[in-house]
């Protein structure tokens, strides 16, 4: 019969068992509510005050670092469980882990829930859900057992040595503690399960030992915790109480033993002549600095972990997201607070009465000279130059200026906990956007130059006018906040301004210096002819024997397969042309060729491109507009029969009348036949300077490259000559160098040409290729892009020498096909400052004296000439 009974109350329990708990923890809930509410009438509200602010600095620091060391005994737990699973962690690992899990347990134990769960997700690797389940088990075993110690040395304590006599009356609290280490040992060694089998007693004392210092640390902690606080007690007779506390803590089954640990701790301080309010205090450092402080480590620490997994997941996507923000962030926060310095340097009186100065004074920083303000104002904004280029070399001067200026700011300053908050968010960022500065060096934008030299330039004049008309020698007046203490601090940030130029010029300088080995080659005619060679070229790239140009190489295996021709302008690469090379490796040259750029801040423009490689580069992040169209003569279809060509057909027979021989000359060339072409060179140009880059200049090197048309008269002179470009290729020719002599009679180059179409014909070229004809129907349509509108504008009034009309015209007499030509330039450019780029890389001069004048090319020189 009793044993039916015992049956049913067993199997009630089993089937009620969490109503049963949650009725038990309310029970104590409501128990521990109504004691908390008595002692707090007791409270007095003036001396908890006192008791909170009479705390000194190196007293809570002192409360911090022991709170966080108190924790780390918790760590033998994690670094126990490990050993019964088969995956492999990293020392790294498991303390990161632990920490989480014990900061978390201790707060929010839920009866070793949150604790089971969460090792539970650390710890699964290469485990099956038996194997965790067996090892979180284990460990749960004995988290206790350090408690049950201490329980042991309290009843010695209070019945042995009669310390802490007052709590006697406890001592079923403790007896039942003290029981619990050794219950635990006696079952896992009499019981011959398998759960047990691998439990040997090295582990468990091991466990046992962590256990006990986990609890050792936290209860002195607790103890050094009032002594900081400089309260006059019997420490020792503390130790009994806070077991006392803590076993009821446990038995509340309350996470943290919230409000039960605190009850009983008053209580119990309270017979050793504690205040309560006293004790309430001792009790919240206790939380914060205990629980608090290592929990928000803990979640700073999750979220680390969680991100990462998450980032892993989503390719990487949400820490480059943070990564840029902070990047964004640092850098506004550097030109920030280097204005707002400048601003306090050169007008001080303007920013210290202004009504948004103290809401942002927090938010920047402060120093009490004036030159030194006005010098780190110009280092913060031309490191924030740096970092928002991405420079890796900015890096640690940013790091340094920072914290300099931290510590300045601090000390002397009357600081507030969220001026801490804030620059210690600051120092975070930072170290968030290191990973974004990946770049070896910046490269001087346009757009910064204008923008960080308008910063000073401004300022300077403004200073100057402001710091004269304060001198007594005008008869102006200026509002008070405008006016300087004295002429002597007027001068004072004037020299601050100059220094402040020499410190932007060296900043600027180590930021830039340097280039990579690829951006220093030349040309190396030996690569190339064999590129040419092997893969053929295309209409431009002969114009690399010019040796005006950069040339990048792109390579595999050892063997090159690409070429580039480019030249410098600020942070552009302005590419002439296409890629020439074997076209099976284009899209890896160009892609090699942006990531090589890009780490020394560099963006490519692609200048006079088709419409297939435009595409291609639209791909990959570049817009693009359109430059003109090229005019192609169809040779096998060309013939001066028919009204078309009945002017050029009269002129022929003309130069045929009149002893006029057409001849194709073959390098090498002698140097007679060099000087004679040099002579009407130089009555072509008639004193001006040649352009390069897109077109080709009178240079022997270069005009020993490739065959050259004459035109001779009936005594055998010659009087015009132009050089062939070949493309080397069997499809299209073309030419570059055009010139004739003031003899030459009227039309004589239509004479080339005509001559030109006939012999491409006959070495079986299809196409004959006039050169582009810049503008040609670009942004002419009131539907056109703005930016297409703006690009022909400064075409237009760029090129002001030089009829665009004039040049299609001529053209058409002989163009069957025109084709468009477009410029392709990165999206993060400004399309305004690329257009003008361009025009100074294509417009530039040769020689010497060259300037960068803008008229358009080799082919538009000779329309120039005839028009």
């Amino acid at each position: 019969m009793e044993g039916v009974t015992l049956k049913k109350i067993k199997d009630f329990i089993n089937r009620r068992g969490t109503l049963l708990r949650l009725v038990f923890v309310l029970a104590v809930l409501i128990f521990v509510i109504g004691e908390a509410g008595k002692i707090l009438k007791q409270v007095n509200g003036d001396k908890l005050q006192a008791s909170l602010s009479s705390q000194s600095q190196l007293s809570l620091i002192i409360m911090a670092v022991c709170g966080f060391a108190a924790v780390l005994p918790m760590l033998t737990y994690d670094f126990t469980i490990v050993k019964f699973l088969p995956g492999k962690f990293k020392i790294g690992y498991i303390v990161r882990s632990g920490w989480i899990v014990n900061s978390f347990t201790n707060l929010f134990g839920f009866g070793g829930l949150l604790g089971a769960s969460l090792r539970a997700h650390f710890y699964s690797k290469n485990a099956t859900k038996k194997q965790i389940l067996y090892a979180i088990s284990k460990v749960a075993l004995f988290l206790l057992a350090g408690l049950s110690a201490l329980c042991l040395i309290s009843l010695i304590m209070i019945f042995g040595f009669r310390i802490g006599s007052m709590y006697a009356k406890y001592w079923i609290w403790l007896l039942g503690g003290a029981l619990y280490f050794p219950a635990v040992l006696l079952v896992t060694h009499l019981n011959n399960s398998e759960f047990f089998s691998d439990l040997s007693l090295k582990k468990e004392l091991a466990m046992g030992t962590g256990s006990f210092f986990e609890w050792l640390c936290a209860l002195v902690f607790f103890i050094i915790i009032g002594m900081l606080m400089k309260i006059n007690t019997n420490f020792a007779s503390v130790i009994p109480i806070f077991v006392i506390a803590n076993v009821a803590g446990v038995v509340s089954l309350i996470p943290g033993g919230l409000g039960s640990f605190d009850v009983f701790m008053i209580l119990g301080l309270s017979y050793i002549g504690v205040s309560e309010s006293t004790a309430i205090v001792w009790i919240l450092f206790y939380r914060v600095f205990y629980y608090i402080l290592p929990f928000l480590l803990g979640v700073i620490l999750f979220i680390q972990d969680t991100g990462s997994k998450l980032n892993q997941r989503l390719d990487g996507l949400p820490r480059m997201l943070i990564e840029r923000i902070s990047q964004i962030i640092l850098t506004v926060f550097m030109y920030f607070s280097g204005i707002i310095m400048l601003l306090l340097a050169t007008l001080p009186n303007v920013v210290i009465f202004n009504k948004f100065y103290p809401i942002i004074a927090p938010y920047t920083f402060f120093y009490i000279g004036q030159i030194t303000n006005i010098v780190v104002a110009f280092l913060l904004i031309g490191f924030a130059s740096g970092i928002w280029a991405k420079t890796k070399r900015a890096f640690w001067p940013t790091v340094i200026v920072l914290i300099i200026s931290i510590i300045n700011t601090l000390i002397n300053e009357s600081f507030t906990w969220n001026m801490i908050i804030f620059l210690l968010i600051i120092l975070v960022i930072l170290g968030f956007s290191k990973k974004v500065l990946y770049r070896d060096k910046m490269s001087n934008s346009w757009g910064s130059l204008i923008f960080n030299g308008s910063i000073f330039v401004v300022t300077l004049i403004a200073y100057v006018i402001v710091g004269i008309v304060n001198s007594n020698n005008t008869g102006f007046k200026l509002n008070n906040a405008y006016v300087f203490p004295s002429q002597q601090i007027w001068i004072s940030g004037l020299t601050g301004l100059a220094i402040a130029l020499i410190v932007l010029i060296l900043i600027n300088r180590y930021l830039t210096h340097g280039k990579p080995s690829w951006m220093k080659e030349k040309l190396n005619t030996g690569r190339v002819r064999n590129i040419i060679e092997n893969y053929g070229g295309n209409e431009i790239s002969h114009l690399v024997f010019l040796r005006d140009k950069n040339v990048y190489y792109y390579t595999v295996d050892g063997e090159d397969q690409v070429f580039f021709m480019y030249r410098i302008n600020a942070d552009k690469l302005i590419i002439m042309g296409e890629p020439v090379g074997n076209k099976a490796y284009f899209n890896q040259a160009i892609d090699q060729f942006m990531e090589d750029a890009d780490k020394q801040n560099m963006k490519l423009v692609f200048y006079e491109v088709n419409e297939n490689l435009t595409m291609l580069l639209h791909e990959k992040g570049f817009d693009f507009i359109k430059a003109g169209e090229t005019g192609l003569v169809d040779v096998d279809e060309f013939t001066l029969a028919g009204k078309r060509h009945r002017g050029e057909r009269a002129l022929m027979n003309k130069f045929d009348r009149d002893g006029y021989q057409f001849e194709i000359i073959n390098p090498p060339f002698n140097s007679d036949f060099l000087l004679a072409l040099k002579e009407i060179s130089d009555e072509w140009l008639n004193g001006k300077t040649e352009k390069g880059f897109s077109l080709g200049y009178f240079d022997n090197n270069y005009l020993n490259e490739a065959p050259i048309a004459i035109m001779k008269d009936k005594d055998g002179a010659i009087v015009a000559f132009a050089n062939l470009m070949p493309s080397g290729g069997t499809d299209t020719t073309s030419i570059d160098l055009m010139r004739s002599s003031d003899n030459a009679p009227s039309g004589i180059m239509d004479g080339i040409f005509v001559n030109l179409y006939q012999a491409s014909k006959d070495k079986g070229y299809k196409y004959f290729d006039l050169g582009m004809s810049p503008l040609s129907n670009v942004g002419i349509s009131k539907f056109s892009f703005p930016d297409e509108k703006m690009a022909h504008l400064i075409y237009q009034y760029g090129y002001k020498f030089y009829s665009f009309e004039g040049l299609r015209s001529y053209k058409d007499k002989y163009v069957d096909k025109w084709t468009a030509k477009y410029i392709a330039y990165q999206r993060s450019s400004s399309l305004v400052f690329t257009m003008m780029q361009i025009l100074t890389v294509v417009n530039k001069r040769v020689g010497k004296n060259s300037k960068s004048i803008l008229v358009p090319k080799i082919f538009e020189q000779y329309f120039d000439s005839n028009k």
